[in-house]
């Protein structure tokens, strides 16, 4: 074991115990008899084994991680119940509906989940989990955003939507290749209020169009993923771009590089955890225990610290460093005015068409 690892280990023991960490309001270990085992399905970003283990010593059980491939995927195993040994699943925030309108997610009591009081009013306030009848399918527990990545040395003033469009930096940009994001940011530059940015008219996303093709000549290039993405800002072919934070975590030890968070609007991710309508009632228990570990401290700790990202809750944010509260995204809360949580329009189709179009032009 080497001394870098004793010291996080030493970190996250100290956020843990400043934040009183219990489980289910309880000291000691729950009993649990009628379950030993929860299987999670989640990202491989969000579920490394180092992040539930403390669940794990507190409740004698064991969690089995079963990593997803995309969404679609989840929501197929879920609605075809190919995926009977999860216990505990992870819908998007904007994808939650669908789950919800194809019944494979169970009511949630949400008295068994004291850990929602501590959420930011954004999460808690959220009904994209919720059905007509005000029921709760999924909570939110952890979330991210996109910023514009840029390399700081060359850039006087911190990057905006605009500046994606800007002649003056011709051959140093770059954009996703993904029309639902790249429409909607360019609806953002153009002026568009971001709450109209993923329901464009007619008439507007013909402007889109327009500006979109007027970019294409400046661009470098259109990325798809973010390890291409990464490597063009490392050789020093991009200098700005529309991204994930990714390239900046790589590279910020290596060259000057920052994230902007435009104040038009910013692209954000999170992701929920639900609880699947089959399973049974000997496991429930565990599952809801499960769930209120995502919204503590133990967890929040550990993703802090390891894989930068932020829960939906506060309960070790004022035991965070500075620098790693700016680091995901929650030194200055006011931010959270700022989100914006894409979803694909009725008319996505008419989208997809711009945007081919674009590229082709």
């Amino acid at each position: 074991m080497t001394s870098a690892h004793l010291n996080r280990r030493q970190m996250l023991g100290t956020l843990a115990a400043g934040a009183g960490l219990t489980l289910l309001g309880s000291p000691n270990r729950p009993a649990f008899a009628a379950a030993k085992e929860l299987v999670w399905a989640t990202w491989d970003s969000n579920g490394h084994p180092e992040y539930v283990s403390p669940f794990e010593a507190k409740t004698g059980s064991k969690v089995k991680l079963s990593y997803l491939s995309s969404e679609d995927a989840q929501f197929a195993a879920l609605k075809t119940g190919s995926a009977s040994d999860w216990d505990i699943v992870n819908p998007s925030l904007n994808g939650s509906w669908r789950y919800i309108k194809a019944g494979v997610l169970k009511s949630l009591d949400l008295t068994k989940l004291p850990g929602t009081a501590n959420m930011y009013d954004v999460f808690k306030t959220t009904d994209k989990v919720k059905d007509d009848k005000g029921a709760t399918f999924a909570i939110p527990y952890l979330w991210g955003l996109n910023p514009i990545v840029y390399r700081s040395d060359k850039y006087d003033v911190e990057p905006t939507y605009s500046t994606l469009f800007d002649p003056k930096y011709k051959g140093q940009l770059a954009m996703r290749d993904y029309a639902l994001e790249s429409i909607s940011l360019t609806a953002l530059h153009l002026g568009i209020p971001r709450d109209k940015a993923f329901t464009l008219s007619a008439d507007e996303l013909a402007e889109c169009k327009k500006a979109l093709i007027a970019q294409k000549p400046i661009l470098r290039t259109y990325w798809q993923t973010i390890g291409d993405l990464t490597n063009l800002f490392a050789t020093g072919e991009v200098t700005c771009a529309f991204s994930w934070r990714v390239p900046y975590d790589a590279l910020k030890d290596k060259m000057k590089v920052a994230m902007a968070k435009p104040k038009a609007g910013i692209m954000g991710w999170c992701d929920c955890f639900g609880i699947p309508a089959s399973l049974a009632d000997d496991k429930l228990d565990l599952a809801y225990a499960f769930g209120n570990y995502l919204l503590g401290p133990d967890y929040a700790a550990a993703i802090a610290e390891i894989g930068n990202y932020a829960t939906s809750t506060n309960v070790v944010r004022d035991k965070l460093t500075k620098e790693k509260q700016e680091a995901i995204f929650i030194d200055d809360l006011s931010i959270m005015k700022n989100f914006m949580w894409p979803v694909a329009p009725p008319n996505y189709s008419d989208w997809l068409k711009v945007w081919n179009e674009v590229k082709a032009a």
